[in-house]
């Protein structure tokens, strides 16, 4: 069986988790058999990499920019896709009256080759549609028998090359526009989201949590949507556990720094600590919008000494972070899944987790509290540095649940309702 795999981010390109999730998918399903086509909306270093093939845009043959990386043949599609996390830009407005952007997005893939800039300008949804044109016009050369279609700004693809060819479509929901924006969602990505759901022969959600959004928000039955969890790979160690001096603790945050991660409550969790323990210090790793209005709430909150910013990390950077950690805390606003608590108990971090998150379905052996309640956060965080027994037993249980969370178990199921449909 062959897969066409649509998706923006595949490592070293990544944003969030949906690019590990890739590439832990398509490893696994190279490993059962399948032959998967990854389009990439954009050009990709082949470190990272050694199973995919990833497509480029519509060139002749001999001068297409095809990447062979062991287990998946590569596409990277000629377009200037930005993040799913930014906002859509002022410029983008229906250009048909009437049309739905689910509806528009088929249409405009369909066409002859056009300027998209000239309907949308330089904005996130014209390159969400300009992805959708490249990859329809190079899946005419292409032969699969299904298309696998990663969250919203790859559905608008996925629907042209359903229609265009009768292939059936899966659309895999790794987050909603209600989990990235709350109740003020951009009316242009759900009707997008919505469109692709409709269209898909199967849904497939991260959560049990994320298949309830669906159904309620989206219309869709539950028997047309398949909750597959996400997996994690075992860590290869290279280096040794740095030693901190004076024995020094560290509380990891590892995440975009956005509303829907919580970084605000992250910080303030952090200054209560700090009336119990001093001899810690908190790691805030990533980048997001709210990056500058966390470094000035903790400024005001007078902790700056106690916590570090590290930036966006990637490759070793990340397992450095992790395995330094004593506790791993993901407060989350509204998590779908969460693949980097699996990544930190698989490294031996104990977790703490929003009780808003799927991944608290699968990973029993983890602390959980409500985003918004920082006392009781803090409280436990305290536990666990106090405490060694129970961080010990935290790792130790959360280390054998994770052993079945396997990427080998995701795409299987993955394979399975291929064939259903």
């Amino acid at each position: 069986m062959r897969v066409l795999m649509l998706g923006w981010e595949f490592p070293p390109i990544i944003s969030g988790g949906l690019g590990t999730a890739c590439l832990g998918l398509t490893k696994a399903m190279k490993g059962m058999g399948l032959d998967v086509l990854f389009m990439l909306p954009r050009g990709m270093e082949q470190e990272g990499a050694s199973h995919v093939q990833i497509l480029g845009q519509r060139v002749p043959a001999d001068r297409r920019s095809t990447t062979q990386l062991g287990h998946v043949r590569v596409t990277p599609v000629s377009s200037r896709l930005f993040s799913p996390y930014q906002s859509l830009g002022t410029g983008a407005t229906s250009a048909a009256t009437g049309a739905t952007r689910g509806e528009q997005a088929i249409r405009m893939a369909r066409k002859q080759p056009f300027d998209l800039a000239d309907y949308y300008g330089g904005n996130l949804l014209s390159e969400v549609y300009r992805y959708a044109h490249a990859c329809a016009e190079l899946a005419q050369d292409e032969t699969f028998d299904v298309i696998h279609a990663h969250d919203w700004m790859t559905y608008p693809a996925g629907l042209a090359i359903a229609d265009m060819t009768g292939k059936p479509l899966v659309v895999h929901v790794h987050s909603t526009e209600f989990d990235r924006s709350g109740e003020d969602v951009q009316q242009q990505i759900w009707d997008i989201e919505r469109a692709g759901m409709q269209r898909a022969a199967s849904v497939i959600c991260v959560s049990q949590m994320t298949k309830n959004i669906v159904t309620a928000r989206y219309g869709q039955s539950a028997e047309k949507v398949e909750v597959v969890y996400n997996g994690v790979d075992p860590p290869e160690y290279r280096d040794p556990i740095p030693v901190l001096p004076g024995g020094c603790k560290i509380v990891l945050f590892l995440g975009r720094i956005t509303m829907q991660k919580g970084p605000e409550y992250f910080v303030a969790a952090a200054r209560k600590v700090l009336e119990k323990v001093e001899n810690v210090k908190f790691i805030v790793a990533g980048a997001g919008d709210m990056f500058h209005r966390m470094i000035e709430q903790v400024a005001c909150l007078g902790i700056g000494q106690k916590v570090l910013f590290a930036g966006f990390l990637r490759g070793s950077d990340v397992d450095r972070a992790f395995r330094m950690a004593s506790l791993y805390v993901m407060p989350s606003v509204s998590e779908p899944f969460g693949i980097a608590p699996l990544e930190a108990a698989s490294r031996g971090v104990p977790v703490l987790i929003s009780k808003n998150s799927g991944v608290s379905e699968v990973l029993r052996h983890a602390l959980t509290a409500d985003f918004w309640d920082i006392d009781e956060m803090a409280n436990k965080i305290v536990g666990v540095l106090r405490h060694p027994p129970l961080a010990a037993t935290l790792r130790e249980h959360a280390g054998r649940e994770i052993r079945k969370l396997t990427w080998d178990r995701a795409a299987a199921a993955c394979l399975r309702v291929y064939e259903r449909i």
